[in-house]
């Protein structure tokens, strides 16, 4: 189903309150997290803040899952992990919180206030002006000798 479809609809349920496990597309948070393998475990935002993983609605019916990097007034910027660029939006366009993600197959959650998560965050987030050269190795070298489960 395309997301064009698909997520109104999830959004529509996490305003009812469900929490709703969505399965991810798309590159944008690599090297963590990957195309239709990993899952992530989405609630309604409350108090959103910088560092948070967010659902965000950037253009009508155009849904992104991306790290918060900024933010002043309602003004939010977006940034994926597996991303050099960013994205913009507003407060209220923020559909979904993420409270942690299904990776690797496995039935563990990793929570998004987990240590796990919080360290990988921390560390990842600093990396940023060497993360193009990361992200190349990555793609080119890792990704070649280990596929992804």
């Amino acid at each position: 189903m395309a997301n064009a479809v698909l997520l109104p609809e999830i959004v529509k349920m996490l305003e009812e309150g469900h929490t709703v496990t969505l399965r991810l597309r798309g590159f944008s948070m690599r090297p963590f997290l990957e195309d239709g393998r990993d899952k992530a475990l989405l609630t309604k935002p409350v108090g959103p803040k910088v560092g948070d993983p967010v659902l965000a609605e950037i253009e009508p019916k155009h849904f992104v899952l991306h790290r918060i990097i900024q933010m002043e007034g309602d003004k939010v910027v977006l940034r994926g992990d597996g991303n050099l660029g960013v994205e913009h939006c507003k407060t209220s366009d923020i559909k979904g919180a993420v409270i942690g993600f299904y990776r690797k197959g496995r039935d563990k959650l990793d929570r998004t206030d987990g240590r796990k998560w919080k360290t990988y965050s921390w560390i990842w987030t600093r990396l940023y002006p060497i993360r193009r050269y990361l992200l190349a190795f990555y793609r080119r070298i890792w990704l070649k000798l280990f596929k992804p489960i």
